[in-house]
């Protein structure tokens, strides 16, 4: 049987694409640094010069974050909240009791961690010297070239091991918070099943029903489309609307078609 003409149906064998939208100030904290913190495990793997820059760069911008406001306590208040949650399900009949005893056993190891390092677990990073100039000179486009910071430029070339050294030590203040902050939103995104919605004619609307906890919004939509979504909203309501996508040179337009994705409200 034919599919509808007015239906986009993406190939089945297309992988599946995430697009998330946070719905409060703590959840665009938590993306960012999880983003900002794979993006730096990947590069501090590669052994060119340039991957190292990344590193440091992307090191940098973590610190920046965790600087602005308490992001520990942060993200010791979550850790609370979902061991709280999770200690309600002991008790409940058909629970994975190993599964569930692992995760509440990893998440009070990170609370732990968090309540060591202490209130100024960052200050190692504030009084490097050396991460001080890169951070003063990396305000100004091209600054930490070899002319600016020679000294920079000549760690650069050390080994590859004595670059991985020094990076792990500096990595080792800011690991605990961002390593829970990557479980925690393994287990937020976990923690709702995803619905089959339709936007019609490209447009969804949903109103959050009173007193919902929701903090965060993920579609999924098959690849292999001209397709992506663009999520607005606040934890009382949202809007997906689909764009079709061309080149960069064109602006990307609202589709008229309907189309199929999966919804997860967490």
């Amino acid at each position: 049987m034919a599919k509808p003409a007015n239906k986009i149906v993406p190939p089945a064998s297309a992988a599946v694409a995430h697009y998330e939208q946070p719905l409060s100030e703590r959840m665009r904290t938590f993306l960012r640094l999880e983003f900002l913190y794979q993006q730096m495990l990947y590069n501090s793997e590669r052994e060119a010069d340039w991957a190292t820059r990344a590193t440091v760069s992307t090191l940098l911008e973590i610190l920046a974050i965790l600087s602005r406001g308490d992001v520990r306590s942060d993200v010791h208040k979550e850790l609370d909240q979902q061991l709280d949650a999770l200690q309600r399900f002991q008790s409940k009949p058909g629970v994975d009791g190993g599964r569930l005893d692992s995760l509440i056993h990893n998440l009070a190891a990170s609370r732990d961690e968090l309540s060591h390092i202490g209130t100024a677990y960052l200050q190692p990073l504030k009084d490097s010297e050396f991460l001080s100039a890169i951070k003063h000179r990396s305000a100004i486009p091209g600054g930490t070239c070899e002319f600016d910071l020679p000294e920079y430029n000549h760690w650069l070339r050390q080994p590859f091991e004595r670059r991985q050294q020094d990076i792990s030590s500096w990595s080792e203040s800011i690991r605990p918070v961002c390593d829970a902050v990557t479980e925690l939103m393994w287990l937020i995104r976990e923690s709702a099943e995803p619905k089959e919605r339709m936007a019609i004619n490209g447009m969804y609307q949903h109103s959050m029903q009173k007193n919902s906890n929701c903090r965060l919004l993920r579609v999924s939509l098959e690849g292999g489309t001209s397709l992506f979504p663009e999520i607005s909203g606040s934890q009382h309501r949202f809007t997906v609307r689909f764009l079709e996508w061309s080149t960069i040179d064109s602006r990307a337009v609202q589709t008229g078609h309907d189309v199929a994705f999966q919804l997860s409200i967490c």
